[in-house]
Protein backbone atom coordinates (compact mmCIF):
# COMPACT_ATOMS: atom_id res chain seq x y z
CA UNK A 1 0.00 0.00 0.00
CA UNK A 2 1.16 3.52 -0.79
CA UNK A 3 0.95 6.00 2.08
CA UNK A 4 0.88 9.78 2.08
CA UNK A 5 2.71 11.87 4.64
CA UNK A 6 1.54 15.22 5.95
CA UNK A 7 2.29 17.48 8.84
CA UNK A 8 -0.55 18.72 10.97
CA UNK A 9 -0.15 22.37 9.99
CA UNK A 10 -0.72 21.26 6.37
CA UNK A 11 -3.83 19.26 7.22
CA UNK A 12 -5.49 20.70 10.34
CA UNK A 13 -8.71 19.02 9.20
CA UNK A 14 -7.20 15.68 10.30
CA UNK A 15 -6.97 16.73 13.97
CA UNK A 16 -10.10 14.81 14.99
CA UNK A 17 -8.63 11.61 13.54
CA UNK A 18 -5.41 12.23 15.46
CA UNK A 19 -7.36 12.52 18.70
CA UNK A 20 -9.33 9.33 18.03
CA UNK A 21 -6.18 7.39 17.17
CA UNK A 22 -4.46 8.58 20.36
CA UNK A 23 -7.39 7.67 22.61
CA UNK A 24 -7.58 4.20 21.06
CA UNK A 25 -3.83 3.60 21.42
CA UNK A 26 -3.32 4.23 25.14
CA UNK A 27 -4.72 2.59 28.28
CA UNK A 28 -7.36 4.84 29.81
CA UNK A 29 -5.26 5.73 32.85
CA UNK A 30 -2.43 7.17 30.72
CA UNK A 31 -4.82 9.78 29.37
CA UNK A 32 -4.89 11.26 32.88
CA UNK A 33 -1.13 11.76 33.24
CA UNK A 34 0.69 14.96 34.12
CA UNK A 35 1.53 16.22 30.61
CA UNK A 36 0.20 19.73 31.15
CA UNK A 37 1.53 21.23 27.92
CA UNK A 38 0.31 18.50 25.53
CA UNK A 39 -2.11 20.81 23.67
CA UNK A 40 0.85 22.85 22.39
CA UNK A 41 1.54 19.99 19.98
CA UNK A 42 -1.53 20.97 17.99
CA UNK A 43 -0.93 24.72 17.92
CA UNK A 44 2.60 25.88 18.72
CA UNK A 45 4.24 22.77 17.26
CA UNK A 46 1.72 21.70 14.60
CA UNK A 47 4.43 21.64 11.91
CA UNK A 48 6.31 18.96 13.88
CA UNK A 49 3.41 16.48 14.03
CA UNK A 50 3.82 13.77 11.38
CA UNK A 51 0.71 12.12 9.95
CA UNK A 52 0.74 8.97 7.80
CA UNK A 53 -2.43 8.50 5.75
CA UNK A 54 -3.81 5.87 3.41
CA UNK A 55 -5.25 6.68 0.00
CA UNK A 56 -8.52 7.85 1.55
CA UNK A 57 -6.81 10.32 3.90
CA UNK A 58 -7.39 8.08 6.90
CA UNK A 59 -4.71 8.68 9.53
CA UNK A 60 -3.17 5.25 10.11
CA UNK A 61 -0.04 6.30 12.01
CA UNK A 62 1.42 9.42 13.53
CA UNK A 63 4.48 10.79 15.23
CA UNK A 64 4.51 13.56 17.82
CA UNK A 65 7.74 15.57 17.96
CA UNK A 66 9.07 18.93 19.19
CA UNK A 67 12.37 20.79 18.67
CA UNK A 68 14.49 21.58 21.71
CA UNK A 69 18.04 22.35 22.76
CA UNK A 70 20.09 19.47 24.17
CA UNK A 71 23.79 19.74 25.05
CA UNK A 72 24.34 15.99 24.45
CA UNK A 73 24.88 15.28 28.16
CA UNK A 74 22.87 12.40 29.63
CA UNK A 75 22.13 14.37 32.77
CA UNK A 76 20.52 17.09 30.64
CA UNK A 77 17.91 14.82 29.06
CA UNK A 78 14.37 15.78 30.12
CA UNK A 79 13.08 13.65 32.98
CA UNK A 80 9.40 13.62 31.98
CA UNK A 81 7.15 14.03 28.96
CA UNK A 82 6.05 17.40 30.31
CA UNK A 83 9.69 18.45 30.73
CA UNK A 84 10.25 17.71 27.03
CA UNK A 85 7.42 20.08 26.17
CA UNK A 86 8.67 22.69 28.63
CA UNK A 87 12.16 22.54 27.10
CA UNK A 88 10.64 22.85 23.63
CA UNK A 89 8.66 25.93 24.63
CA UNK A 90 11.80 27.48 26.12
CA UNK A 91 13.84 26.59 23.02
CA UNK A 92 11.68 28.93 20.97
CA UNK A 93 13.69 31.74 22.55
CA UNK A 94 17.01 30.42 21.22
CA UNK A 95 18.27 27.90 18.69
CA UNK A 96 16.95 24.36 18.98
CA UNK A 97 19.44 21.70 17.89
CA UNK A 98 17.60 18.43 18.55
CA UNK A 99 14.26 16.89 17.61
CA UNK A 100 12.59 14.99 20.43
CA UNK A 101 9.80 12.53 19.84
CA UNK A 102 7.00 12.21 22.35
CA UNK A 103 4.99 9.35 20.85
CA UNK A 104 4.66 7.17 17.77
CA UNK A 105 1.28 5.53 17.21
CA UNK A 106 0.09 3.02 14.62
CA UNK A 107 -3.61 2.18 14.25
CA UNK A 108 -4.48 -1.29 15.50
CA UNK A 109 -5.58 -2.61 12.09
CA UNK A 110 -2.34 -1.44 10.45
CA UNK A 111 0.21 -2.86 12.86
CA UNK A 112 2.77 -5.34 11.60
CA UNK A 113 3.08 -3.58 8.24
CA UNK A 114 6.25 -1.60 8.93
CA UNK A 115 4.50 1.68 9.68
CA UNK A 116 6.41 2.24 12.91
CA UNK A 117 9.64 2.33 10.88
CA UNK A 118 8.03 4.76 8.43
CA UNK A 119 7.08 7.07 11.31
CA UNK A 120 10.67 7.05 12.59
CA UNK A 121 12.05 7.70 9.11
CA UNK A 122 9.72 10.67 8.77
CA UNK A 123 10.82 11.99 12.16
CA UNK A 124 14.43 11.78 11.04
CA UNK A 125 13.59 13.55 7.77
CA UNK A 126 11.92 16.29 9.80
CA UNK A 127 15.04 16.73 11.90
CA UNK A 128 17.10 17.08 8.71
CA UNK A 129 14.62 19.55 7.26
CA UNK A 130 15.09 21.88 10.21
CA UNK A 131 18.85 21.37 10.43
CA UNK A 132 18.70 19.53 13.78
CA UNK A 133 21.60 17.31 14.78
CA UNK A 134 19.78 14.30 16.22
CA UNK A 135 16.48 12.64 16.97
CA UNK A 136 15.96 11.51 20.56
CA UNK A 137 13.06 9.28 21.52
CA UNK A 138 11.59 8.35 24.92
CA UNK A 139 10.74 4.75 24.06
CA UNK A 140 7.89 2.93 25.81
CA UNK A 141 8.60 -0.78 25.15
CA UNK A 142 5.68 -2.53 23.47
CA UNK A 143 5.64 -5.77 25.46
CA UNK A 144 6.77 -4.58 28.88
CA UNK A 145 3.15 -4.60 30.07
CA UNK A 146 3.25 -8.41 29.82
CA UNK A 147 6.12 -8.44 32.34
CA UNK A 148 5.04 -5.81 34.90
CA UNK A 149 6.95 -7.42 37.78
CA UNK A 150 10.29 -7.45 35.97
CA UNK A 151 12.33 -4.31 36.78
CA UNK A 152 12.40 -1.98 33.79
CA UNK A 153 16.20 -1.70 33.75
CA UNK A 154 16.44 -5.50 33.38
CA UNK A 155 13.72 -5.77 30.76
CA UNK A 156 15.36 -3.28 28.37
CA UNK A 157 18.54 -5.38 28.43
CA UNK A 158 16.79 -8.58 27.30
CA UNK A 159 18.02 -9.79 23.91
CA UNK A 160 17.12 -12.58 21.53
CA UNK A 161 19.53 -15.29 20.38
CA UNK A 162 20.52 -13.14 17.40
CA UNK A 163 21.56 -10.31 19.73
CA UNK A 164 18.62 -8.06 18.84
CA UNK A 165 16.53 -6.53 21.64
CA UNK A 166 13.75 -8.78 22.90
CA UNK A 167 11.14 -6.03 22.79
CA UNK A 168 9.80 -5.39 19.25
CA UNK A 169 9.65 -1.58 19.59
CA UNK A 170 13.18 -1.42 20.98
CA UNK A 171 14.16 -3.71 18.12
CA UNK A 172 12.74 -1.33 15.49
CA UNK A 173 14.89 1.49 16.87
CA UNK A 174 17.94 -0.79 17.12
CA UNK A 175 17.60 -1.89 13.49
CA UNK A 176 17.55 1.76 12.44
CA UNK A 177 20.83 2.31 14.27
CA UNK A 178 19.56 3.94 17.45
CA UNK A 179 21.50 3.67 20.69
CA UNK A 180 20.14 3.49 24.22
CA UNK A 181 21.01 6.49 26.35
CA UNK A 182 19.28 6.58 29.72
CA UNK A 183 16.27 5.17 31.54
CA UNK A 184 13.46 7.59 32.40
CA UNK A 185 11.94 6.12 35.60
CA UNK A 186 8.93 8.47 35.65
CA UNK A 187 8.28 9.76 32.14
CA UNK A 188 4.61 10.17 33.00
CA UNK A 189 3.02 10.12 36.45
CA UNK A 190 -0.65 9.34 36.97
CA UNK A 191 -2.37 9.98 40.28
CA UNK A 192 -6.01 9.57 41.18
CA UNK A 193 -8.41 8.48 43.87
CA UNK A 194 -9.07 4.78 44.35
CA UNK A 195 -12.49 5.14 42.74
CA UNK A 196 -10.90 6.83 39.72
CA UNK A 197 -8.39 4.04 39.33
CA UNK A 198 -11.15 1.46 39.60
CA UNK A 199 -13.05 3.29 36.86
CA UNK A 200 -9.99 3.64 34.60
CA UNK A 201 -8.92 0.01 34.94
CA UNK A 202 -12.16 -1.88 35.63
CA UNK A 203 -10.41 -3.54 38.60
CA UNK A 204 -11.61 -3.34 42.19
CA UNK A 205 -8.92 -2.25 44.64
CA UNK A 206 -10.28 -3.10 48.09
CA UNK A 207 -6.97 -2.90 49.98
CA UNK A 208 -3.70 -0.99 49.96
CA UNK A 209 -0.89 -2.54 47.93
CA UNK A 210 0.45 -2.93 44.42
CA UNK A 211 -1.91 -3.84 41.60
CA UNK A 212 -1.07 -5.26 38.17
CA UNK A 213 -3.39 -3.59 35.67
CA UNK A 214 -3.72 -4.06 31.90
CA UNK A 215 -1.42 -1.79 29.92
CA UNK A 216 0.75 -0.76 32.87
CA UNK A 217 4.48 -1.41 32.62
CA UNK A 218 4.76 -1.83 36.38
CA UNK A 219 2.28 -2.11 39.26
CA UNK A 220 0.01 0.69 40.39
CA UNK A 221 0.58 1.60 44.05
CA UNK A 222 -2.63 2.07 46.02
CA UNK A 223 -2.97 3.61 49.47
CA UNK A 224 -6.55 3.23 50.70
CA UNK A 225 -5.88 5.32 53.81
CA UNK A 226 -4.90 8.31 51.66
CA UNK A 227 -7.41 7.41 48.93
CA UNK A 228 -4.60 7.60 46.41
CA UNK A 229 -3.40 5.52 43.49
CA UNK A 230 0.00 6.23 41.93
CA UNK A 231 1.51 4.99 38.68
CA UNK A 232 4.86 5.97 37.17
CA UNK A 233 5.41 5.07 33.53
CA UNK A 234 9.06 4.25 32.71
CA UNK A 235 10.61 4.89 29.29
CA UNK A 236 14.14 4.75 27.92
CA UNK A 237 15.84 7.48 25.91
CA UNK A 238 17.22 6.37 22.55
CA UNK A 239 19.16 8.46 20.04
CA UNK A 240 19.04 8.33 16.25
CA UNK A 241 21.60 9.93 13.97
CA UNK A 242 19.95 11.92 11.21
CA UNK A 243 22.98 12.81 9.06
CA UNK A 244 22.63 9.77 6.78
CA UNK A 245 18.84 9.78 6.47
CA UNK A 246 17.61 9.32 2.90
Amino acid sequence: MTYKTFRLHERPDLRAQVDRLSVAAWPEFLLHGNAQHWEHLFSTFAEYQVLICDGDDKVVALGHTVPLFWDSKLESLPATIDAILTDALQAREFAANTLSALAAIVAQDYRGQGLSSIVLHEMRRLALLYGLQALIVPVRPTLKHLYPLIPFERYVRWVREDGAPFDPWLRVHWRLGATQLKIIPRSLTVTGSVSQWEEWTGIQMPDSGEYVVPGALQPVKVDRNSDLGLYEDPNIWMKHSVSSEK
